[in-house]
């Protein structure tokens, strides 16, 4: 049987579920989650995109293996609770290598008092287990593993830590957990995502390839099927300064059915001036051009066509779980866009008291220049020495009668 007709997930037992990768290769190493009964019902309390680490290690290409302990669900010691998962994992044609990782999720409170030494003697043992991410301060003697601490937690030893001040226990790891946390919990994610790759071989990813495929798809192909299928189950997209964009796979199509793909102009294009690949990420600095004969929803939202041609300098941070996009995050200056319409004035009106106390005379109002730049701001991304320097450094200010 291929893994193409194995069913995503399987119940192994009560406490036992194994997942297959979420990914477009369908493929990737062995990874075993270990979680407390009390995680079991997070994911219903979960108001964000963010899934609970079974699914999001899956996304990632893991083949996984959870395992929720608890008295009203097992008593299977958890010696062979590990042994069977990693016997489960290590005979499915989807799972990659001989080794797998394990993530401890919790704390020690969310245990019961014998885990902490029953988990340093499985890992002590004869055991496939090659790297352990853990969110204690776990005694555990297993070389290499990642610990992710709150604030108030002491390391262990040598091992790699990370310390978050402004976490206050171990489950901000867990969507629809009271003390989750999103953004540190995407931080500390990343972390894992880096160490367990690089522990495990991998899975790596082309991940210019797979961003550039999902760019092509919606400014080359203008697709939105083939856009979607680039992207996770749950994606989203933020446009910083307009707020626009999608949270979701419905409401994100809609955007690109309705106010994205076939709003821009014909002759579109992205001049790429820089690019950081990390771990998960992209970051692209780049100069969006177009000439403005269409209603642009998404960028200059109301405004209809003025038939002028824009030289927009942006920046693109992208996250991609596995091989898909799970969001993007698009920002520029909305400024330089409005003054290379025109419909932003080189002077606006100054409601306030100069710094010597003056005010203007009867009738009249101060004026104060604009500090904001046309074309010049992309003439400059893409040369520094375009454009001089600190132009704007002079404050202008202007009295004019106010009519």
């Amino acid at each position: 049987m291929t893994s193409s007709n194995l069913p995503s997930q399987a119940e192994l037992s009560q406490c036992m579920i194994l997942q297959s990768p979420l990914s477009r290769c369908g493929k990737g190493p062995g990874l075993i989650l270990v979680r407390p009964l009390s995680h079991a019902k997070c994911q219903e309390q979960n108001k964000t995109l963010d899934p609970e680490p079974l699914k999001k290690w899956a996304e990632e290409s893991f083949t996984v293996v959870q395992i929720t302990l608890g008295k009203l669900i097992t008593d299977t010691p958890l010696q062979q609770l590990i042994s069977n998962a990693e016997h489960a994992l290590l005979e499915r044609p989807e799972c990659d290598g001989k080794k797998v990782g394990l993530i401890v999720n919790g704390s020690k409170a969310d245990y019961d008092s014998q885990f902490e030494k029953t988990l340093q003697d499985v890992l002590a043992g004869d055991t496939k287990i090659a790297t352990a991410i853990l969110f204690d301060s776990w005694d555990i003697a297993l070389q290499p593993t990642l610990f992710h601490l709150p604030k108030d937690k002491e390391s262990n030893g040598d091992q790699v830590t990370h310390r978050y001040s402004d976490v206050s226990s171990a489950n901000f790891m867990i969507p629809g957990h009271p003390d989750f946390k999103m953004s540190t919990a995407g931080v500390a994610h990343t972390r894992s995502v880096a160490f367990i790759k690089k522990h495990l071989g991998g899975p790596f990813f082309d991940l210019e390839k797979i961003w550039d495929e999902h760019t092509y798809y919606e400014f080359g192909d203008r697709s939105v099927e083939k856009t979607m299928a680039t992207m996770v189950q749950e994606p989203y997209v933020n446009h910083v300064p307009t707020l626009t964009g999608g949270i979701g796979r419905a409401r994100l199509s809609h955007f690109y059915l309705n106010h994205f793909i076939f709003n821009n102009p014909d002759d579109t294009a992205l001049e790429l001036i820089s690019r950081t690949v990390g771990t998960d990420r992209i970051v692209d600095e780049f100069i969006f051009c177009f000439t403005h004969v269409k209603q642009m929803d998404w960028m200059i939202p109301g405004i209809p066509p003025t038939g002028k041609h824009l030289r927009i300098p942006f920046t693109s941070v992208v996250n991609i779980r596995g091989d898909r996009l799970f969001h993007e995050h698009i920002a520029w200056d909305q400024a330089t866009v409005l003054v290379q319409l025109g419909l932003l004035p080189e002077y606006l009106p100054f409601p306030y008291a100069l710094p010597d106390g003056s005010v203007p005379a009867p009738g009249n109002r101060f004026e104060y220049r604009v500090p904001a730049a046309g074309v010049e701001s992309a003439e400059k991304l893409e040369n520094e020495h375009e454009v001089a320097s600190n132009q704007m450094f002079e404050f202008k200010i202007r009295e004019v009668e106010d009519r």
